[in-house]
């Protein structure tokens, strides 16, 4: 586990490793959700890196009426 320092703008750096092991890009956005006590970084993706994420789902379940 790592820990930041929060500067006196409320920045805070986050780690090389954690950066590379994401993917974290200079500039990219990341969403900050308070959870708890806690705070959680996510990253936001691109849409098209989501393109195929449904491939090969299965179809054939029983659907209500109006799902159709």
């Amino acid at each position: 586990m790592e820990t930041v320092t929060v500067s006196p703008k409320f920045q805070v750096v986050i780690p090389r490793a954690i950066r590379d092991s994401l993917g974290i890009q200079p500039g990219q956005k990341v969403q900050v959700i308070r959870y708890g006590d806690r705070i959680e970084l996510i990253p936001l993706r691109p849409i098209q890196e989501s393109r195929g994420f449904l491939k090969g789902i299965d179809t054939s379940v029983k659907r209500e009426p109006d799902r159709v």
